[in-house]
């Protein structure tokens, strides 16, 4: 029994169709419906049940699915540990990261780290949806928070926070809070996950901690809308400082409520196991952990030269003030 037909069974019935497999791996209609004939031979049993308009797992199917994922990643796991004993980064690496984090964020480190591995392949799963990591058939994951798999193996990232950001225009059009309980007068962007919003938003002055049970007309269970929405004017936004860190430093978002602190993040690369710690994983490690502390910095820096410009600005003014009135005087 080849692995190739294994494979190739594995996409065809997570494609719903051989010719889309084929194409996918570079080979011909022909020869892939072979292989499936193939392998369904060895078996004695019919994998798909086939009309003329459709292709769907026969019952037999469905079972033997499971093993194919199985036999293959044991497969894979058997390939790592040659690799990882050689300490060479290389293979295939199938990653779940986050919607909005990925996309904007995520993209071109993991080109830059591809660009340094020439044996690494990537398989890439966007999206906010959190399952378990033994149950998804993924390698590592990024995800903000402790992960819920006890025997998860979590490596951090980095020590973020959120951020309360509005747009210029919105601020024009709405006012500026300038305390957390004014948020219950604005329109704030939720978000949901699992079908729980997030509508309670936590901020600290002092040794004093305010939860604010907020609301909106706008709520949505993709990060990346939310973000987009506050960009738009739209709305009040509360993510991690990473996500918003581009937008806060082009001005296309304005950092609010800076006096107070607000509630802790902390970014983990995830692995289902020891056996998944891989040099490529670790190669992912440390460059991330890199990208994220000169993210955080730049943010930072830009975030401080603002205050230092405005606080330099309003002096000038006062004294600008104060002359104007000794000359009336």
């Amino acid at each position: 029994m080849l692995t190739t037909d294994l494979a190739l069974f594995v996409r065809v019935a997570e494609a719903g169709s051989i010719s889309a497999a084929a194409a996918e791996l570079d080979m011909t209609p022909a020869s892939a419906s072979a292989a499936i004939k193939r392998l369904e031979k060895q078996l004695g049993s019919a994998l798909f049940i086939r009309t003329t308009r459709s292709l769907r797992l026969s019952q037999a199917g469905e079972r033997y699915l499971g093993h194919c994922h199985e036999a293959l990643s044991a497969l894979e796991l058997g390939r790592m540990a040659l690799s990882s004993e050689r300490g060479t980064v290389e293979g295939t690496l199938r990653i779940s990261v986050s919607s909005d984090f990925g996309r904007n964020i995520f993209l071109p480190w993991l080109d830059e780290l591809m660009e340094q591995h020439p044996g690494l392949e990537v398989q890439l799963e966007l999206g906010d949806k959190v399952s378990s990591l033994f149950r998804s058939n993924i390698d590592v994951a990024l995800r903000y928070g402790m992960p819920q798999d006890s025997e998860a193996v979590a490596f951090s990232l980095g020590h973020l926070s959120r951020q309360l950001a509005a747009s210029p225009l919105y601020l024009a059009r709405e006012g500026t809070p300038t305390t957390p309980a004014e948020l219950a007068t604005h329109q704030c962007l939720l978000y949901k996950r699992a079908d729980k919003t997030h509508d309670l938003w936590h901020f600290f002055s002092e040794n004093e901690e305010h939860k604010v049970r907020v609301s909106g007309r706008r709520s949505c269970n993709d990060a990346e809308i939310a973000r987009r929405w506050a960009v738009a004017g739209q709305g009040l936004v509360y993510k991690s400082r990473l996500d918003l860190a581009a937008d806060l430093l082009d001005g296309r978002l304005v950092p609010l409520l800076p006096e107070y602190g607000t509630e802790p993040l902390e970014l983990y690369l995830l692995c289902p196991g020891r056996a998944q710690v891989t040099p490529a994983v670790l190669a992912l490690r440390d460059m991330l952990r890199t990208r994220v502390a000169e993210r955080l910095a730049m943010l930072d820096k830009a975030m401080l030269d603002k205050t230092t410009l405005h606080k330099a600005m309003t002096g000038n003014a006062l004294a600008g003030s104060a002359a104007s009135d000794e000359g009336w005087g």
